[in-house]
């Protein structure tokens, strides 16, 4: 490994952890935005996560289980791994609105591919429109938050220029 992979992979360690750090004021947003939303439309919680990461560590669970413990271990956990992507994004300038619009993309994927690869998930495109709009809002405000902490706390200072020509 040369002095230049190395310095490359200790800024983008830094980059992932805070990132993660990121990711851990993204999920507290978006928990507390998800309070009110509930607060105000009577919505229960869900305890998909919960169930998700029970069947991920090699547990069956049941429909009717609801342990608030594992629910918070999954929102929390997946946030801040969610969200050290974003640092690393931040640091090779992957920075903005488009680097929060994908990576909400990408927490809603991580959280479908777990949720239904364990089988304790169903696909959204078979939720009600509500419970969509509602689970892209909260991811949304996640990834911003994510994003912004990230860029706050994470220099671009991988950028690259490669392939960019002037014209």
């Amino acid at each position: 490994m040369t002095m230049g992979s190395t310095s490359r992979g200790r800024t983008l360690g830094a980059a992932a952890l805070a990132g993660a750090g990121a990711g851990l004021a993204g999920v507290a947003a978006m928990t507390a935005l998800e309070k009110i939303e509930q607060a105000v439309l009577g919505r229960p919680s869900s305890y998909v996560p919960a169930r998700t990461l029970k069947a991920v560590t090699g547990g069956s669970p049941s429909d009717a289980e609801r342990p608030p413990a594992w629910n918070h271990a999954m929102h929390w956990g997946t946030g801040a791994l969610v969200g050290s992507i974003h640092g690393v994004w931040a640091a090779v300038g992957m920075r903005g609105p488009r680097a929060w619009a994908a990576h909400a993309a990408v927490r809603l994927a991580t959280d479908q591919t777990l949720e239904n690869a364990t089988g304790v998930g169903a696909p959204p495109h078979t939720w009600p429109w509500q419970e969509q709009a509602v689970d892209f809002l909260h991811k949304g405000v996640y990834s911003l938050v994510t994003g912004l902490v990230s860029e706050r706390l994470v220099a671009p200072t991988l950028e690259t220029h490669r392939g960019r020509t002037s014209h």
